[in-house]
């Protein structure tokens, strides 16, 4: 059995996705998620330069050495152009082999852990009252956990408040349009927050808040004090991670459980933290941490470390990429919860996929592979349009973390 012929497939339903279909000689296909958000081109030229003319004539069954291929013989490793690029040919070849065997793909992997993969939404206001409120929406909805982000007083633009309230996409401009942050402002009001929230809903919700990595660690330290009262399920990219050792501050000062990992692209982004016991959840994801193969090796060490997964699942990730990563919850023993945030209709329609929500989980369906097709016709609908993420500086012009 073969590879016979490769293409990438860039389409705009709403936001830019990138999607790698790999053909076998025996007619059975498989895609994989190769989305880099506001740099997609960079992840095609890659894949179309330089990956797909050495995948031709491969055997689809070897993933394993495919995988070692791509990323010890690139020589250059680590990455995000990288192993979204990887990812994409891993979660294709996994696609295609759980094809070949007949099976949905968590059962290739070893067979479900659980019944149903509990996610959690995206509630978002411009404003306290607003924000409590959309609390209230997602609880009426089903879920189970809900990610609070709302505007701050004093803040044109605040991180996770979106300009719809189902499908919240950052990347909105030809070019990086501009905020304005002040993290004093930030920690002033969120903890008045999820004190309204705890008296309106009670402790029964799980609650979650993303600092976005635009805080000190003693910032974080501080914030994840403040929050201790109100048990959020985890407070979310506290403080960059480029150094590791910065969550020892934190984790030295607060209970607050501390998630991250969606910026990382391999295990060596996250061994100290795991391995210090610095987090409670790690959240890489298929598409950035260079597809199943990877992110499986990245959850066998935490779980020694008793530390649970909890994957980046916004709108920046194609349904490929959420198909994929809900067969993984459905396996990996250590699994805490996924990220949830819906595709547009469209969206959908270019992506048909086997998934479905229920009483606050998802389930991948029974469908042999990941569960999750591409519509070509649909997806030539919506041609390719420049789409940068934002940038953020502080009130006195200083560039800051978005």
């Amino acid at each position: 059995m073969k590879i016979q012929s490769a293409k990438v497939i860039v389409t705009c339903p709403g936001r830019n996705f990138v999607t790698l279909k790999l053909i076998t000689d025996q007619g059975v296909y498989g895609i994989g998620d190769a989305t880099l958000n506001g740099r997609e081109l960079a992840v095609v030229a890659y894949l179309e330069e330089h990956v797909i003319p050495c995948l031709i004539g491969m055997d689809p069954r070897r993933i394993e050495d495919i995988w070692q291929y791509f990323y010890r013989g690139a020589y250059w490793r680590r990455g995000p152009v990288t192993m979204s690029a990887i990812a994409a040919v891993d979660t294709a070849l996994w696609d295609i082999k759980a094809k070949m065997a007949g099976m949905p793909l968590y059962d290739l992997l070893g067979g479900k852990s659980r019944e149903g993969v509990m996610v959690y939404g995206h509630a978002n206001g411009v404003d306290l009252a607003e924000t409590v409120d959309e609390v209230g929406r997602y609880i009426d909805m089903g879920y189970k956990a809900i990610r609070a982000q709302s505007g701050v007083p004093g803040l044109k633009d605040a991180y996770g408040v979106g300009r719809g309230k189902m499908y919240y996409e950052p990347a909105d401009a030809a070019l990086p349009s501009l905020t304005i942050w002040d993290t004093h402002k930030y920690l002033s009001f969120v903890p008045k927050l999820f004190e309204r929230l705890r008296e309106v809903y009670g402790f029964e919700p799980h609650l979650l808040h993303d600092g976005h990595h635009r805080m000190t660690p003693l910032e974080a330290a501080g914030l994840g004090k403040a929050l201790e009262p109100y048990r959020l399920f985890w407070l979310e990219d506290a403080t960059p991670a480029e150094n590791q050792e910065a969550f020892r501050l934190i984790r030295q000062h607060t209970t607050t459980p501390l998630a991250v990992g969606e910026v990382f692209n391999t295990i060596w982004d996250c061994k100290d933290l795991i391995q210090n016991q610095l987090i409670d959840y790690i959240r890489c994801t298929v598409v950035r941490a260079g597809g199943i193969t990877h992110l499986r090796r990245i959850a066998d060490l935490a779980a020694l470390y008793q530390i649970k997964t909890g994957s980046h699942g916004a709108t920046d990730l194609s349904p490929v990429t959420m198909g994929a990563a809900l067969h993984f919850d459905s396996w990996v023993p250590n699994f805490g919860i996924q990220e949830y945030m819906r595709h547009t209709p469209e969206t959908d329609a270019v992506f048909p996929h086997a998934y479905s929500f229920a009483q606050g989980l998802l389930y991948p369906g029974e469908t042999p592979g990941h569960g999750v097709d591409l519509d070509e016709a649909e997806a030539a609908k919506y041609p390719y349009k420049p789409a940068y993420l934002p940038v953020a500086r502080l009130e006195d012009g200083t560039m800051w973390n978005w």
